[in-house]
């Protein structure tokens, strides 16, 4: 009876794993980032002022560089500002939010959510030649705040 109980406890930890990595909220990383060093892949984002089922146009201050504080910067669909906007974060695991596409890049989200890439910022600064690196909140005007990799 136990090494049933096993075979079956088991095969429920193995779908379940499954279940989760196949959820679709996480992805490869972004074309901007995809072979940089600590890229661990996209994710499905939504600002602090999400609107629901609206489609929304954004530009990304500095594009998919982990080393510099970036602002998403909302806008029309013509590419004026319109005021909103949200700074680059440091996840509770440490890794950075690092937004995306390319710098000043026009284009749209869905349903008002975005698909930022995930960084491990020790990753990225050892594969760029420094020692260790780590996440670290920093000033990115026009947002209040922002954060970026910083090495050592």
């Amino acid at each position: 009876m136990s090494y049933l109980k096993t075979v079956v406890l088991l095969f429920c930890v193995v779908f379940s794993a499954l279940s989760v990595a196949g959820d679709g909220h996480d992805a490869a990383p972004s074309s901007g980032a995809k072979d940089m060093p600590g890229a661990k892949g996209v994710f499905a984002f939504q600002p602090s002022d999400w609107m629901e089922g609206k489609k929304t146009w954004w530009k990304d201050s500095d594009g998919v560089a982990p080393g510099v504080a970036g602002c998403h910067i909302g806008t029309d669909e013509n590419g004026t500002p319109n005021g909103r906007m949200f700074g680059e974060a440091c996840m509770e695991d440490g890794f950075l939010v690092e937004s995306n596409p390319g710098k000043d890049v026009l284009h749209s989200h869905a349903n008002d959510t975005g698909h930022p890439d995930k960084f491990d910022c020790n990753a990225w600064c050892v594969g760029s030649g420094n020692s260790s690196g780590m996440c670290t909140i920093a000033a990115a005007a026009p947002c209040e705040q922002s954060a970026k990799c910083v090495c050592k």
